[in-house]
């Protein structure tokens, strides 16, 4: 796995907590973080060559087949999202990556080198030949073009729920 060193990160996928989103504790409901993180999918595609016009031409789109989400901290109505997408990797078939939301002060800024992530999740996406239902290989260069973003996955990535109660 390669550090995305020479390559520029993704760019950062920006929202405001808008009063819909909010549930009945007063925060943000859970059903929008797994929205704002279907943006920050879609952002990637569209940054990686999986575009509409991609979709179009081929029929093959990537398909979320896991995921696994963290909220950490409560999200208020009118609050500033950014989202960093990190690849984590790619093979023949297969894309692994990370979205990390993080609240910002102002619409469109930067995350601040000491901000602590809001809510984070992990997903396996699966390249799929819409027209055959099944998967099929990436473009070399889509599955190169992932491959060369790919980053040291963070300490989080790769957990699982553990059993309730714990068993020893």
């Amino acid at each position: 796995m390669s550090e995305s060193t020479t390559v520029e990160p993704l760019p950062l996928l920006h929202r405001t907590v808008r009063p819909e989103w909010i549930d009945y504790n007063g925060h943000m409901s859970e059903a929008f973080y797994v929205l704002v993180f279907g943006y920050a999918t879609d952002a990637m595609m569209i940054e990686t060559g999986l575009h509409a016009g991609y979709r179009e031409s081929t029929g093959c789109s990537l398909y979320t087949v896991e995921a696994h989400i963290r909220y950490l901290d409560d999200v208020a109505e009118g609050a500033h999202l950014a989202v960093r997408t990190r690849i984590l990797g790619a093979d023949a078939k297969k894309a692994r990556f990370t979205h990390e939301l993080y609240v910002v002060e102002e619409p469109g800024t930067d995350i601040a080198p000491d901000a602590t992530p809001v809510a984070t999740t992990e997903l396996l996406a699966i390249h799929v030949d819409q027209n055959e239902g099944r998967s099929t290989p990436f473009p070399a260069e889509i599955r190169d073009h992932l491959t060369s973003l790919a980053e040291t996955p963070p300490e989080w990535a790769g957990r699982s729920i553990g059993p309730v109660p714990r068993q020893s």
